[in-house]
């Protein structure tokens, strides 16, 4: 079994959707909702979560639970393309793999987290991405079908079209050590991670403020 901890990032200053860490949402916030998620795994223990920030506000909210908080720097706040610097945590993580989950995916459930992590466990490869299986075409930038063509037809019928499987944004599975040396997930390029299936509806990830208020909706209805 893969030692691992769970790491949730996150901060304040999205410039698409302001804030929306700490924002109002269905009574609650998002950061909220997944430490208490969290705190519910039937896989790891409170003292294998940390929950790495920066901006004040969210340094005071994670003392609020009963989890680990490392306080990130202005320059990992600010950082877009660099690794060890985005995931500068990995100087302090004790475990030799991470399993990060985003804050951004209210719809999340703690079984698919679980599933997720006990998936990435058990499997022999060093990184796992979350995705969702979608049945549909599609085209390069020339215009070349990527995926086959279902034999036998000349109508579009994605009934019959082979499965590819769709980056979900909400979990990454990867060894801390490779970090260090600006890789993530994999130290391949392109990844070649477990791919760990989960439903899409819980992927719907909150990048626009239409995405903020239509989760907003779908988990008060959900």
């Amino acid at each position: 079994m893969k030692d691992i901890s769970v790491v949730i990032q996150a901060r304040l200053n999205s410039q698409r959707v302001p804030r929306k860490m700490l924002r109002e949402f269905a009574g609650t916030t998002l950061v909220d909702i997944l430490l208490s998620k969290l705190l519910k795994s039937k896989v790891v223990t409170p003292q294998q979560i940390y929950f790495c920030v920066g901006d004040q506000e969210l340094v005071d909210k994670g003392f609020e639970y009963p989890v680990n908080v490392f306080t990130r720097s202005e320059a990992s706040l600010n950082e877009e393309k660099e690794v060890p610097v985005i995931y500068e945590w990995h100087k302090v993580i004790p475990t030799k793999y991470v399993v990060m989950v985003s804050a951004c995916n209210p719809l999340l459930k703690i079984e698919t987290i679980d599933k997720f992590i006990r998936e990435f466990q058990e499997s022999d490869k060093e990184g796992a991405i979350s995705v969702f299986e979608s049945k549909n075409y599609f085209w390069n930038e020339e215009g070349k079908m990527l995926n086959r063509w279902p034999e036998g037809f000349t109508a579009m019928n994605t009934k019959y079209v082979d499965t590819t499987y769709v980056a979900a944004h909400c979990m990454y599975g990867s060894r801390v050590d490779i970090i260090k040396e600006g890789n993530w997930v994999t130290d391949s390029l392109p990844y070649e991670p477990e791919l760990i299936t989960m439903p899409e509806i819980e992927s719907f990830d909150i990048d626009y403020e239409w995405q903020f208020k239509t989760a907003e909706v779908l988990y008060e209805r959900l």
